[in-house]
């Protein structure tokens, strides 16, 4: 073992924890690793900025362009439509996965998941089905579905360029398809028939349980408040309007016995209830917002609009709170109230940093409500009745995405000059507005590949993936090639639970093809194992963003996603194992 493969692996074991622990954001390890491999002499400079310039992170960056595009125009709304005529809950499901397994392959699926979880929430709820029946397979559809092209997940694009970088030819663009299909096919019927069994039906749950529909808010007795002078549990808050107080806040105290205190003016009641019965009290009593600013120029507003939003994975308001987010993103704005998975919050909203999966009881004027749609921090579960009519837009983005892979598919030209064209023909047609073509790319992930990108080129530089095949996966040679392709795929499927899904694509690479030339077999069978383990993460909410989003939405346990999960990821195994040599042989 050479010094450079100890410096090498320890930046690797480094990143590893940090992406494990989630102590550091994502982009900040990858700019931390770029960094230590550069001032160490693992990489030199030019290696080191080829990660901003690869065609992969600029493909991507486009690619989230192209998504919102779709989203913005409208061209998804007939989704939502088609899902409520539905009334069966069984052909619920099998059209959902039909809709997601057409859109997945071609737009990024955390952009699908995001535009899909209001829409499958009103249409399950239409149906009279648990949106925790549907909220889990519409992750792992978008999974299955996005993993069969080479633009339906950036884990696919990432891998690509090391692959072209390490000197493989690449992949095109539907390559992956036909083992894509086998997956999407078993999966979609192992959701379908066992979906009532093993996944869980929250509707029967009480609002205890699941905190589902019940928030928590702060409501200020105001000067004329008809609460001033009387006792809480005299109200009977519970019973008329089924809130319950929590506490009593005066000044900087928080009043003991809350239901048999006199209230006064200014004094703050932390309430829990649903939607309806927060809104009936605080007209009825003459209660205001803890922000009586807000409050004021709200009033002005001609129409209010009461939406119910979700922190997004990699929101810039992650860590921040309501005073912030009340002041900085839309003074119009106002978070009335909080609800986190299963948690009964007792806390000041304002004390508490958000996470991801909370959902926020807010009110915004309705010439807002477009602001909020677009906004990638956020994604929209509800709304009163405000949605923008289909237009020509909607047709045209359509037909820019059809373009876009049409023309990179037959060879035209390659994706990432088809996937710049068309995210500029969607900020010309007006599909996103003036900033949005900015705003709405992720860069947190611009930067984790980019920042990654020149890791790959060090494990391979050092001799650290050749040390690793030759001590690990390579032993397995005597059991032949399939041995170490399953234990190349059981390793990738591991490490994904637990970190970034491009962290381990970026880290495996190598590895996989240092594997292929110690055993002098083909790369590609062992490349592609690390694609299709990588993106696809079933059995943790963290394991991958889009599980991370219906977590929260669906009201689950982290003991849901392993019973489901857990047996997909196996499935999946076996079948990676038993089709990769068939369609790629060694």
């Amino acid at each position: 073992m050479t010094i450079d493969i100890v410096i090498t692996l320890g930046i690797v074991l480094m990143a590893v924890v940090f992406f494990a622990t989630e102590k550091i954001r994502i982009d900040a390890v990858a700019i931390i690793v770029l960094t230590l491999l550069t001032l160490s002499g693992q990489i030199d400079v030019k290696e080191a900025l080829s990660g901003f310039s690869n065609s992969a992170t600029i493909t991507i960056a486009a690619m989230f362009v192209l998504a919102t595009g779709l989203k913005n125009s409208g061209a998804l709304d007939s989704v939502g439509e088609l899902l409520s005529r539905v009334k069966s809950p069984w052909l619920f499901l099998l059209t959902l996965f039909i809709i997601t397994s057409l859109i997945s392959p071609f737009v990024n699926n955390t952009a699908v998941v995001a535009v899909f979880i209001p829409v499958v929430i009103a249409a399950s709820h239409n149906i009279g089905l648990s949106p925790s029946k549907s909220l889990i397979p519409l992750s792992y559809v978008s999974q299955m579905a996005g993993v069969s092209t080479l633009i339906g997940t950036s884990t696919n694009l990432l891998v690509d360029a090391i692959a072209k970088q390490q000197g493989l030819p690449g992949f095109s663009m539907f390559e992956f398809t036909p083992l894509g299909l086998i997956f999407l096919v078993i999966g979609c019927a192992y959701l379908l028939l066992l979906n009532r069994w093993l996944l869980p039906d929250t509707s029967s749950l009480s609002n205890e349980e699941i905190g589902h529909g019940k928030y928590v808010s702060e409501l200020k007795i105001s000067t004329d408040s008809l609460l001033i002078g009387k006792m809480a549990d005299e109200l009977a808050l519970n019973d008329t309007y089924d809130v319950y107080i929590l506490s009593v806040l005066r000044g900087n105290e928080r009043l003991s016995t809350p239901s048999h205190q006199l209230l006064q003016e200014n004094d703050i009641l932390l309430v829990r209830g649903e939607v309806d019965g927060l809104m009936e009290l605080r007209e009825k009593y003459k209660l205001t917002h803890s922000s009586a600013l807000h409050h004021i120029q709200q009033e002005k507003s001609d129409e209010l609009m009461v939406a119910e939003v979700m922190i997004a994975p990699n929101s810039h308001w992650l860590h921040s709170n309501t005073f912030l987010l009340n002041r900085l993103w839309n003074r119009n704005m106002v978070v009335w109230g909080m609800q986190r998975r299963g948690k009964i919050i007792r806390e000041r909203l304002r004390t508490l940093s958000f996470q991801v999966g909370d959902i926020l009881l807010m009110s915004l004027p309705k010439e807002d409500i477009e602001q909020l749609k677009s906004d990638r921090n956020f994604i929209l579960l509800s709304e009163t009745s405000y949605r923008t009519k289909s237009n020509w837009r909607a047709y045209f983005s359509i037909a820019v995405m059809a373009t876009v892979v049409i023309t990179s598919a037959i060879g035209i030209a390659p994706i990432v000059i088809t996937s710049l064209l068309g995210a500029v023909a969607m900020a010309l047609a007006g599909c996103l507005g003036d900033e949005d073509s900015y705003n709405v790319i992720d860069w947190r992930v611009i930067i984790l590949l980019a920042g990654l990108f020149p890791l790959g080129i060090a494990m391979t530089n050092s001799g650290a993936a050749q040390f690793i095949a030759d001590h690990t996966i390579a032993k397995a040679a005597v059991l032949g090639p399939v041995m170490a392709l399953a234990i190349l795929y059981l390793m990738t499927m591991i490490l994904t639970e637990f970190m970034s899904n491009a962290g381990t694509a970026v880290l495996l690479t190598p590895i996989a093809i240092s594997t292929a030339q110690s055993l002098e077999a083909s790369p590609t069978p062992f490349v592609i194992a690390v694609i299709f383990a990588a993106a696809t993460s079933f059995v943790t909410p963290v394991g991958y963003q889009t599980n991370a989003m219906v977590y929260g939405a669906g009201g689950y346990k982290f003991t849901d996603f392993i019973k489901v999960g857990l047996p997909l990821n196996i499935i999946f195994f076996v079948l990676g194992i038993v089709f990769i040599p068939m369609f790629w042989p060694f």
